[in-house]
Protein backbone atom coordinates (compact mmCIF):
# COMPACT_ATOMS: atom_id res chain seq x y z
CA UNK A 1 0.00 0.00 0.00
CA UNK A 2 1.50 3.56 -0.65
CA UNK A 3 1.90 5.60 2.29
CA UNK A 4 0.57 8.98 2.21
CA UNK A 5 3.07 11.92 1.45
CA UNK A 6 3.23 15.18 3.10
CA UNK A 7 3.14 17.88 0.33
CA UNK A 8 5.70 20.96 0.29
CA UNK A 9 2.33 23.08 0.25
CA UNK A 10 1.56 21.15 3.96
CA UNK A 11 5.08 22.38 4.68
CA UNK A 12 5.01 25.76 3.39
CA UNK A 13 1.58 26.09 5.40
CA UNK A 14 3.38 24.30 8.71
CA UNK A 15 5.71 27.07 8.92
CA UNK A 16 3.80 30.08 8.68
CA UNK A 17 0.93 29.18 10.89
CA UNK A 18 4.25 28.60 13.34
CA UNK A 19 4.90 32.29 12.68
CA UNK A 20 1.50 33.32 12.85
CA UNK A 21 0.01 31.68 15.42
CA UNK A 22 3.93 32.34 17.66
CA UNK A 23 2.66 36.22 17.69
CA UNK A 24 -1.04 35.42 18.96
CA UNK A 25 1.30 33.44 21.99
CA UNK A 26 3.38 36.32 22.98
CA UNK A 27 2.78 36.65 26.10
CA UNK A 28 4.50 33.32 27.11
CA UNK A 29 7.89 34.91 24.47
CA UNK A 30 7.12 37.26 22.77
CA UNK A 31 10.44 37.33 20.28
CA UNK A 32 11.70 41.02 18.94
CA UNK A 33 11.84 40.01 15.13
CA UNK A 34 10.77 37.16 13.54
CA UNK A 35 12.54 36.08 10.23
CA UNK A 36 11.16 34.14 7.43
CA UNK A 37 10.64 30.73 8.07
CA UNK A 38 12.72 28.33 5.89
CA UNK A 39 13.31 24.61 5.56
CA UNK A 40 10.21 24.09 7.85
CA UNK A 41 12.36 26.13 10.62
CA UNK A 42 11.36 29.26 12.46
CA UNK A 43 14.03 31.45 13.70
CA UNK A 44 15.53 30.55 17.00
CA UNK A 45 13.49 33.07 19.20
CA UNK A 46 10.60 30.54 18.45
CA UNK A 47 12.91 27.70 18.95
CA UNK A 48 13.48 24.71 16.82
CA UNK A 49 10.42 23.74 14.72
CA UNK A 50 10.55 20.92 12.38
CA UNK A 51 8.32 18.32 10.64
CA UNK A 52 9.16 14.57 11.21
CA UNK A 53 7.54 11.26 9.62
CA UNK A 54 7.43 8.46 12.89
CA UNK A 55 7.45 4.72 11.43
CA UNK A 56 5.55 2.76 14.14
CA UNK A 57 6.15 -1.37 14.21
CA UNK A 58 3.58 -2.08 11.20
CA UNK A 59 5.54 0.40 9.07
CA UNK A 60 2.57 2.64 9.20
CA UNK A 61 3.95 6.36 8.96
CA UNK A 62 2.98 9.27 11.56
CA UNK A 63 3.35 13.07 10.38
CA UNK A 64 4.42 15.02 13.51
CA UNK A 65 5.50 18.18 14.09
CA UNK A 66 8.75 19.19 16.70
CA UNK A 67 9.08 21.82 18.80
CA UNK A 68 12.35 22.69 21.28
CA UNK A 69 12.55 25.31 23.21
CA UNK A 70 14.49 28.23 22.54
CA UNK A 71 17.99 28.23 23.14
CA UNK A 72 18.96 29.56 26.70
CA UNK A 73 15.29 28.74 28.33
CA UNK A 74 15.30 27.68 31.61
CA UNK A 75 14.56 24.39 33.14
CA UNK A 76 17.08 21.87 31.23
CA UNK A 77 18.85 19.33 33.21
CA UNK A 78 22.53 19.00 33.12
CA UNK A 79 22.29 17.31 30.29
CA UNK A 80 20.69 20.49 28.22
CA UNK A 81 17.45 18.03 28.70
CA UNK A 82 13.38 19.24 29.03
CA UNK A 83 10.35 17.98 29.82
CA UNK A 84 8.60 16.12 26.74
CA UNK A 85 5.21 16.67 26.13
CA UNK A 86 3.25 14.15 23.26
CA UNK A 87 0.22 15.71 22.43
CA UNK A 88 -2.17 13.37 19.82
CA UNK A 89 -4.10 15.62 17.61
CA UNK A 90 -8.23 15.20 18.03
CA UNK A 91 -11.04 13.39 15.89
CA UNK A 92 -10.49 14.36 12.26
CA UNK A 93 -7.73 16.40 12.72
CA UNK A 94 -3.91 16.78 12.12
CA UNK A 95 -0.80 17.92 13.59
CA UNK A 96 -1.24 21.58 13.01
CA UNK A 97 -4.43 21.88 15.44
CA UNK A 98 -1.63 22.83 18.11
CA UNK A 99 0.58 24.86 16.68
CA UNK A 100 0.18 27.84 18.68
CA UNK A 101 0.04 25.32 22.26
CA UNK A 102 3.01 23.73 21.10
CA UNK A 103 4.99 26.99 20.19
CA UNK A 104 3.46 28.08 23.97
CA UNK A 105 4.75 24.76 25.52
CA UNK A 106 8.56 24.97 23.89
CA UNK A 107 8.85 28.61 24.87
CA UNK A 108 8.08 27.78 28.54
CA UNK A 109 10.81 24.70 28.50
CA UNK A 110 9.14 22.39 26.98
CA UNK A 111 10.08 19.84 23.77
CA UNK A 112 6.61 19.21 22.49
CA UNK A 113 6.12 16.68 20.02
CA UNK A 114 2.76 17.12 18.08
CA UNK A 115 1.35 14.08 15.53
CA UNK A 116 -1.69 12.83 13.63
CA UNK A 117 -3.08 9.84 14.51
CA UNK A 118 -2.82 7.21 12.49
CA UNK A 119 -5.92 6.94 9.30
CA UNK A 120 -6.21 10.87 9.27
CA UNK A 121 -5.24 12.86 7.12
CA UNK A 122 -1.38 12.37 5.77
CA UNK A 123 -0.54 9.67 8.60
CA UNK A 124 -0.85 6.22 6.82
CA UNK A 125 -3.13 3.26 8.21
CA UNK A 126 -6.76 3.28 9.22
CA UNK A 127 -8.76 4.80 11.73
CA UNK A 128 -8.35 2.67 14.83
CA UNK A 129 -10.42 4.77 17.21
CA UNK A 130 -7.61 4.59 20.52
CA UNK A 131 -7.38 0.96 19.85
CA UNK A 132 -4.27 -1.42 20.50
CA UNK A 133 -2.40 0.26 17.08
CA UNK A 134 -3.37 3.96 18.52
CA UNK A 135 -2.45 2.80 21.93
CA UNK A 136 1.08 1.35 20.87
CA UNK A 137 1.55 3.93 18.46
CA UNK A 138 1.85 6.61 22.05
CA UNK A 139 4.86 4.61 23.03
CA UNK A 140 6.40 4.75 19.60
CA UNK A 141 6.31 8.74 19.49
CA UNK A 142 7.87 8.73 23.46
CA UNK A 143 10.58 6.03 21.92
CA UNK A 144 11.24 8.32 18.47
CA UNK A 145 11.18 11.89 21.21
CA UNK A 146 13.75 10.01 23.45
CA UNK A 147 16.11 9.51 20.68
CA UNK A 148 15.42 12.58 18.57
CA UNK A 149 14.79 15.45 20.67
CA UNK A 150 16.54 16.92 23.93
CA UNK A 151 13.96 15.20 26.13
CA UNK A 152 14.13 13.78 29.63
CA UNK A 153 13.28 10.49 29.33
CA UNK A 154 12.36 10.92 33.58
CA UNK A 155 10.12 13.85 32.41
CA UNK A 156 7.11 12.83 29.84
CA UNK A 157 4.20 14.18 29.73
CA UNK A 158 1.37 13.89 27.59
CA UNK A 159 -1.84 16.89 26.22
CA UNK A 160 -4.59 16.51 24.25
CA UNK A 161 -8.12 17.03 23.03
CA UNK A 162 -11.18 14.90 21.89
CA UNK A 163 -9.64 11.74 20.30
CA UNK A 164 -6.35 13.41 21.81
CA UNK A 165 -8.09 13.28 25.34
CA UNK A 166 -8.90 9.64 25.57
CA UNK A 167 -5.35 8.71 23.78
CA UNK A 168 -3.38 10.57 26.71
CA UNK A 169 -5.73 8.45 29.42
CA UNK A 170 -4.64 5.47 27.74
CA UNK A 171 -1.48 6.54 27.33
CA UNK A 172 -1.04 6.72 31.27
CA UNK A 173 -2.45 3.54 31.53
CA UNK A 174 -0.02 1.56 29.18
CA UNK A 175 3.42 3.23 29.33
CA UNK A 176 4.67 4.29 32.53
CA UNK A 177 7.20 6.35 31.41
CA UNK A 178 4.32 8.76 31.03
CA UNK A 179 4.53 10.77 34.56
CA UNK A 180 1.75 13.07 33.84
CA UNK A 181 -0.88 13.84 31.38
CA UNK A 182 -4.09 16.29 30.86
CA UNK A 183 -6.91 15.25 29.27
CA UNK A 184 -9.21 17.94 27.52
CA UNK A 185 -13.08 17.61 26.44
CA UNK A 186 -11.99 13.61 26.34
CA UNK A 187 -13.71 10.02 27.28
CA UNK A 188 -12.97 7.95 30.07
CA UNK A 189 -16.05 5.43 29.48
CA UNK A 190 -16.21 5.02 25.55
CA UNK A 191 -19.20 2.91 25.88
CA UNK A 192 -20.68 5.16 28.84
CA UNK A 193 -20.38 8.01 25.79
CA UNK A 194 -21.81 6.05 23.05
CA UNK A 195 -24.48 3.91 24.99
CA UNK A 196 -25.94 5.36 28.25
CA UNK A 197 -28.99 4.69 29.54
CA UNK A 198 -28.19 1.51 27.59
CA UNK A 199 -29.40 3.97 25.11
CA UNK A 200 -27.58 4.49 21.34
CA UNK A 201 -26.41 8.38 21.01
CA UNK A 202 -26.85 8.20 17.28
CA UNK A 203 -26.76 11.95 16.80
CA UNK A 204 -23.30 12.23 18.10
CA UNK A 205 -21.99 9.03 16.63
CA UNK A 206 -23.37 10.83 13.23
CA UNK A 207 -21.54 13.98 13.56
CA UNK A 208 -18.25 11.68 14.28
CA UNK A 209 -18.86 9.76 11.17
CA UNK A 210 -19.27 12.51 9.20
CA UNK A 211 -15.74 14.31 10.66
CA UNK A 212 -14.31 10.50 9.88
CA UNK A 213 -15.59 10.64 6.40
CA UNK A 214 -14.02 13.93 5.86
CA UNK A 215 -10.47 13.60 6.75
CA UNK A 216 -9.69 9.40 7.60
CA UNK A 217 -10.16 5.99 6.11
CA UNK A 218 -12.27 3.56 8.32
CA UNK A 219 -10.80 -0.04 9.82
CA UNK A 220 -13.17 -2.60 8.94
CA UNK A 221 -13.49 -3.01 12.69
CA UNK A 222 -15.12 0.41 13.32
CA UNK A 223 -17.16 0.56 10.22
CA UNK A 224 -18.79 -3.17 11.79
CA UNK A 225 -19.16 -1.36 15.29
CA UNK A 226 -20.50 1.84 13.35
CA UNK A 227 -23.49 0.49 11.41
CA UNK A 228 -24.22 -2.07 14.40
CA UNK A 229 -24.30 0.99 16.05
CA UNK A 230 -26.81 2.76 13.68
CA UNK A 231 -29.08 -0.70 12.97
CA UNK A 232 -29.00 -1.53 16.54
CA UNK A 233 -27.60 -4.74 15.86
CA UNK A 234 -25.22 -6.79 17.67
CA UNK A 235 -25.26 -4.34 20.78
CA UNK A 236 -22.90 -6.32 22.77
CA UNK A 237 -20.60 -6.57 20.42
CA UNK A 238 -20.30 -3.29 19.72
CA UNK A 239 -19.62 -2.65 24.06
CA UNK A 240 -16.80 -5.23 23.52
CA UNK A 241 -15.02 -3.12 21.13
CA UNK A 242 -15.64 0.19 22.98
CA UNK A 243 -14.83 -0.99 26.56
CA UNK A 244 -11.32 -2.16 24.66
CA UNK A 245 -10.63 1.51 23.72
CA UNK A 246 -12.17 3.23 27.10
CA UNK A 247 -9.10 4.57 30.01
CA UNK A 248 -11.75 3.07 32.80
CA UNK A 249 -11.18 -0.69 31.84
CA UNK A 250 -7.36 -0.15 32.86
CA UNK A 251 -7.84 2.43 35.94
CA UNK A 252 -6.23 -0.32 37.90
CA UNK A 253 -3.07 0.55 35.61
CA UNK A 254 -2.99 4.43 35.51
CA UNK A 255 -3.52 3.74 39.62
CA UNK A 256 -0.21 1.37 39.66
CA UNK A 257 1.54 3.74 37.81
CA UNK A 258 0.87 6.72 39.78
CA UNK A 259 0.35 9.15 36.55
CA UNK A 260 -0.66 13.06 37.51
CA UNK A 261 -4.25 12.96 35.60
CA UNK A 262 -5.89 16.25 34.99
CA UNK A 263 -9.02 15.81 33.71
CA UNK A 264 -11.59 18.53 31.67
CA UNK A 265 -14.89 18.56 30.50
CA UNK A 266 -17.78 20.85 29.31
CA UNK A 267 -21.05 20.18 31.39
CA UNK A 268 -22.88 19.89 28.09
CA UNK A 269 -20.50 17.60 26.24
CA UNK A 270 -22.59 16.05 23.61
CA UNK A 271 -19.94 13.51 22.47
CA UNK A 272 -18.63 12.67 26.17
CA UNK A 273 -20.96 13.16 28.88
CA UNK A 274 -19.44 14.49 32.05
CA UNK A 275 -21.00 11.51 34.44
CA UNK A 276 -18.43 9.07 32.63
CA UNK A 277 -15.74 11.77 33.52
CA UNK A 278 -16.79 12.47 37.07
CA UNK A 279 -16.80 8.52 37.81
CA UNK A 280 -13.57 8.06 36.08
CA UNK A 281 -12.20 10.50 38.64
CA UNK A 282 -13.39 9.58 41.63
CA UNK A 283 -12.23 6.28 41.67
CA UNK A 284 -8.48 7.47 40.49
CA UNK A 285 -6.18 6.78 43.73
CA UNK A 286 -3.52 9.40 41.51
CA UNK A 287 -2.84 13.11 42.41
CA UNK A 288 -5.94 13.92 40.90
CA UNK A 289 -7.73 17.36 39.39
CA UNK A 290 -11.12 17.39 37.71
CA UNK A 291 -12.38 20.96 36.06
CA UNK A 292 -15.83 20.96 34.44
CA UNK A 293 -16.89 24.26 33.27
CA UNK A 294 -20.19 25.36 30.73
CA UNK A 295 -19.67 24.58 27.10
CA UNK A 296 -20.25 21.34 24.27
CA UNK A 297 -17.41 19.40 23.02
CA UNK A 298 -14.49 21.16 22.82
CA UNK A 299 -15.59 24.39 22.99
CA UNK A 300 -13.84 25.59 26.03
CA UNK A 301 -10.51 24.66 24.42
CA UNK A 302 -11.06 26.24 21.24
CA UNK A 303 -9.54 29.86 21.76
CA UNK A 304 -6.33 28.13 23.62
CA UNK A 305 -5.82 26.71 20.08
CA UNK A 306 -5.33 29.97 18.58
CA UNK A 307 -3.11 30.51 21.02
CA UNK A 308 -5.15 32.92 23.40
CA UNK A 309 -4.85 32.39 26.85
CA UNK A 310 -7.44 30.23 28.06
CA UNK A 311 -8.46 29.01 31.34
CA UNK A 312 -8.71 25.14 30.41
CA UNK A 313 -4.90 25.39 28.63
CA UNK A 314 -3.63 27.33 31.31
CA UNK A 315 -4.83 24.74 33.58
CA UNK A 316 -3.47 21.78 32.15
CA UNK A 317 -0.20 23.83 31.62
CA UNK A 318 0.07 24.37 35.35
CA UNK A 319 -0.58 20.99 35.90
CA UNK A 320 2.35 19.24 33.91
CA UNK A 321 4.41 22.43 35.12
CA UNK A 322 3.89 20.90 38.58
CA UNK A 323 4.36 17.52 38.07
CA UNK A 324 6.88 17.29 35.01
CA UNK A 325 8.85 20.49 36.38
CA UNK A 326 8.41 21.09 40.05
CA UNK A 327 6.83 24.11 39.48
CA UNK A 328 3.88 26.09 41.33
CA UNK A 329 1.36 23.70 43.69
CA UNK A 330 -0.26 20.58 43.00
CA UNK A 331 -3.87 21.84 42.03
CA UNK A 332 -5.42 19.11 43.06
CA UNK A 333 -8.93 18.47 43.29
CA UNK A 334 -12.32 19.93 41.86
CA UNK A 335 -13.05 23.04 40.14
CA UNK A 336 -16.45 23.50 39.34
CA UNK A 337 -18.42 27.02 36.70
CA UNK A 338 -21.81 27.10 37.81
CA UNK A 339 -24.60 27.55 36.02
CA UNK A 340 -25.95 29.90 34.83
CA UNK A 341 -24.01 32.43 37.15
CA UNK A 342 -20.62 31.60 35.90
CA UNK A 343 -19.29 31.54 39.57
CA UNK A 344 -16.53 28.99 40.44
CA UNK A 345 -16.35 26.48 43.09
CA UNK A 346 -13.21 24.49 44.19
CA UNK A 347 -13.79 21.48 46.41
CA UNK A 348 -11.04 18.81 47.83
CA UNK A 349 -12.87 15.56 45.41
CA UNK A 350 -16.03 15.01 43.85
CA UNK A 351 -18.15 14.00 47.70
CA UNK A 352 -17.67 17.02 48.22
CA UNK A 353 -19.58 18.93 45.69
CA UNK A 354 -22.55 18.22 47.46
CA UNK A 355 -23.75 18.26 51.25
CA UNK A 356 -26.91 16.83 51.33
CA UNK A 357 -30.00 15.14 49.34
CA UNK A 358 -33.29 16.99 48.65
CA UNK A 359 -36.47 14.78 47.46
CA UNK A 360 -39.17 15.70 45.43
CA UNK A 361 -42.51 13.43 45.27
CA UNK A 362 -44.54 13.67 42.27
CA UNK A 363 -48.11 11.53 42.55
CA UNK A 364 -50.36 10.60 39.94
CA UNK A 365 -49.83 8.75 36.48
CA UNK A 366 -49.76 9.90 32.69
CA UNK A 367 -49.75 7.48 29.42
CA UNK A 368 -48.13 8.94 26.65
CA UNK A 369 -47.78 8.04 22.67
CA UNK A 370 -44.67 5.98 22.11
CA UNK A 371 -41.45 7.42 20.01
CA UNK A 372 -43.79 11.35 19.94
CA UNK A 373 -41.86 14.59 20.28
CA UNK A 374 -43.35 16.81 22.90
CA UNK A 375 -41.50 19.80 22.96
CA UNK A 376 -39.14 19.07 25.67
CA UNK A 377 -35.18 17.94 24.28
CA UNK A 378 -31.69 17.82 25.28
CA UNK A 379 -30.87 19.93 22.48
CA UNK A 380 -28.63 19.26 19.67
CA UNK A 381 -24.54 18.13 19.03
CA UNK A 382 -21.71 20.76 19.42
CA UNK A 383 -24.62 23.51 19.11
CA UNK A 384 -26.77 23.97 22.73
CA UNK A 385 -23.35 23.50 24.93
CA UNK A 386 -21.71 26.10 22.75
CA UNK A 387 -25.01 28.80 23.20
CA UNK A 388 -25.33 27.82 26.43
CA UNK A 389 -21.01 28.50 27.17
CA UNK A 390 -21.26 32.19 25.48
CA UNK A 391 -24.97 33.31 26.15
CA UNK A 392 -25.92 31.50 29.44
CA UNK A 393 -28.47 29.89 27.18
CA UNK A 394 -29.02 26.41 27.58
CA UNK A 395 -32.25 24.42 25.46
CA UNK A 396 -35.61 26.15 26.50
CA UNK A 397 -39.05 24.79 26.10
CA UNK A 398 -42.25 26.28 27.22
CA UNK A 399 -43.73 24.39 29.59
CA UNK A 400 -47.28 25.19 28.96
CA UNK A 401 -47.25 24.41 25.10
CA UNK A 402 -45.46 20.99 26.10
CA UNK A 403 -47.93 18.02 24.55
CA UNK A 404 -49.14 16.22 27.41
CA UNK A 405 -50.14 13.66 24.70
CA UNK A 406 -46.43 12.81 24.28
CA UNK A 407 -44.48 13.66 27.70
CA UNK A 408 -45.29 13.29 31.72
CA UNK A 409 -44.93 16.81 33.28
CA UNK A 410 -44.83 17.65 36.91
CA UNK A 411 -44.11 20.23 38.42
CA UNK A 412 -42.71 22.06 41.98
CA UNK A 413 -43.85 24.75 44.16
CA UNK A 414 -41.63 27.68 43.69
CA UNK A 415 -38.41 27.45 45.53
CA UNK A 416 -38.25 31.07 47.31
CA UNK A 417 -34.84 30.82 47.86
CA UNK A 418 -33.68 28.90 44.58
CA UNK A 419 -31.68 25.47 45.15
CA UNK A 420 -28.20 25.23 44.56
CA UNK A 421 -27.61 21.08 42.44
CA UNK A 422 -24.62 20.09 42.49
CA UNK A 423 -24.03 16.60 40.77
CA UNK A 424 -26.32 13.98 39.32
CA UNK A 425 -29.79 13.99 39.85
CA UNK A 426 -31.85 10.95 39.71
CA UNK A 427 -35.40 10.02 39.05
CA UNK A 428 -37.18 7.49 40.25
CA UNK A 429 -40.68 6.27 38.74
CA UNK A 430 -42.96 3.54 37.48
CA UNK A 431 -43.11 2.54 33.69
CA UNK A 432 -46.08 0.24 32.20
CA UNK A 433 -45.44 -0.07 28.45
CA UNK A 434 -47.54 -1.98 25.41
CA UNK A 435 -44.39 -2.99 24.06
CA UNK A 436 -41.47 -4.82 25.69
CA UNK A 437 -39.00 -2.55 25.10
CA UNK A 438 -38.59 1.45 25.12
CA UNK A 439 -36.67 4.37 25.79
CA UNK A 440 -37.24 7.19 28.24
CA UNK A 441 -36.07 10.20 28.69
CA UNK A 442 -36.07 12.19 31.56
CA UNK A 443 -35.61 16.04 31.86
CA UNK A 444 -35.15 18.80 34.74
CA UNK A 445 -36.04 22.32 34.13
CA UNK A 446 -35.70 25.85 35.55
CA UNK A 447 -38.72 26.89 34.98
CA UNK A 448 -39.90 30.86 36.18
CA UNK A 449 -43.15 32.36 36.39
CA UNK A 450 -44.05 32.49 32.66
CA UNK A 451 -43.87 29.17 32.36
CA UNK A 452 -40.16 29.48 30.67
CA UNK A 453 -37.82 26.27 31.21
CA UNK A 454 -34.67 26.23 30.92
CA UNK A 455 -32.62 22.88 31.01
CA UNK A 456 -30.67 21.74 33.99
CA UNK A 457 -29.80 18.30 32.99
CA UNK A 458 -31.16 15.40 31.28
CA UNK A 459 -30.46 11.64 30.35
CA UNK A 460 -32.06 8.85 28.16
CA UNK A 461 -33.09 4.88 30.01
CA UNK A 462 -33.77 2.39 27.71
CA UNK A 463 -35.11 -1.28 28.91
CA UNK A 464 -36.07 -4.50 27.03
CA UNK A 465 -37.26 -7.76 27.81
CA UNK A 466 -40.60 -6.40 29.95
CA UNK A 467 -43.43 -8.49 29.38
CA UNK A 468 -46.37 -5.72 27.90
CA UNK A 469 -48.63 -4.28 30.18
CA UNK A 470 -47.10 -5.15 33.47
CA UNK A 471 -45.17 -2.38 35.56
CA UNK A 472 -41.62 -2.06 36.41
CA UNK A 473 -39.75 0.23 38.46
CA UNK A 474 -37.19 2.75 36.34
CA UNK A 475 -34.78 4.20 37.39
CA UNK A 476 -32.56 7.60 35.02
CA UNK A 477 -30.03 9.29 36.34
CA UNK A 478 -29.34 12.63 35.08
CA UNK A 479 -25.76 13.97 33.39
CA UNK A 480 -24.28 15.88 36.43
CA UNK A 481 -24.54 19.42 36.70
CA UNK A 482 -24.12 22.72 38.69
CA UNK A 483 -26.97 24.62 38.45
CA UNK A 484 -28.12 27.43 40.80
CA UNK A 485 -31.94 27.50 40.35
CA UNK A 486 -32.86 31.40 40.76
CA UNK A 487 -35.33 32.42 43.62
CA UNK A 488 -39.03 31.98 42.75
CA UNK A 489 -38.40 29.29 39.94
CA UNK A 490 -40.06 26.00 39.95
CA UNK A 491 -38.27 22.48 39.00
CA UNK A 492 -40.02 21.23 36.58
CA UNK A 493 -39.18 16.73 35.45
CA UNK A 494 -40.54 16.15 31.81
CA UNK A 495 -40.91 12.61 31.06
CA UNK A 496 -40.98 11.32 27.41
CA UNK A 497 -39.89 8.35 24.87
CA UNK A 498 -38.51 10.34 22.60
CA UNK A 499 -35.29 13.15 21.60
CA UNK A 500 -33.84 13.62 18.36
CA UNK A 501 -30.21 13.24 20.19
CA UNK A 502 -31.01 9.39 20.67
CA UNK A 503 -31.91 6.49 18.70
CA UNK A 504 -35.03 5.42 21.01
CA UNK A 505 -36.51 1.95 21.25
CA UNK A 506 -39.85 2.82 21.97
CA UNK A 507 -42.43 1.49 18.76
CA UNK A 508 -44.79 4.29 17.23
CA UNK A 509 -48.27 3.39 18.35
CA UNK A 510 -47.44 1.60 21.58
CA UNK A 511 -48.40 3.35 24.86
CA UNK A 512 -46.12 4.21 27.95
CA UNK A 513 -47.16 5.07 31.22
CA UNK A 514 -45.62 6.64 33.55
CA UNK A 515 -46.21 6.26 37.69
CA UNK A 516 -45.52 8.49 40.33
CA UNK A 517 -41.72 9.61 40.39
CA UNK A 518 -39.58 10.53 42.78
CA UNK A 519 -36.88 13.08 42.24
CA UNK A 520 -33.54 13.03 43.96
CA UNK A 521 -31.75 16.41 44.02
CA UNK A 522 -27.72 16.73 45.52
CA UNK A 523 -27.62 20.04 46.57
CA UNK A 524 -24.64 21.71 48.05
Amino acid sequence: MTRPRRTGGHRAVSALLVAALGLGAGAVAAPSAVAAPASGAVSSAFGGFRLADITAADGVVLKADVFTPPAGTPGADAQGRYPVLVQPASWGQNDLEYVAQGHRFAAAGYVVVTYTVRGFWGSGGEVDVAGPKDVADISTVVDWALAHTPADPDRVGMVGLSLGGGLTLLGAAFDARIKAVASLSGWADLTDALYSGQTRHTQAATRLATIEGLTGRKSPEFATALDDLFADHDLPEVVKWADVRSPSTYLDRINAHGTAVYLANGWSDSFFNPGQMTDFYRRLTVPKRLELRPGDHASQEFTGLLGFSNDTWDGARAWLDHYLKGAGGSRAGVDLEVRPTGAHEAYPDWSSVNSRTGQLTFGGTSTVSGDRPSGAGGGVVLLSGLVDQWLHQPPTAVMPLLDRDAAAVRQSQPYRQGLPVRGAVQVHTTVTASAPRGTAVAYLYDTDALGVGRLIAHAPQSWSGRPAGQPFPLDVTLFPTAYDLPAGHRLTLVLGTHDDLYGGETPKGSTVTFGPAEVSLPVR
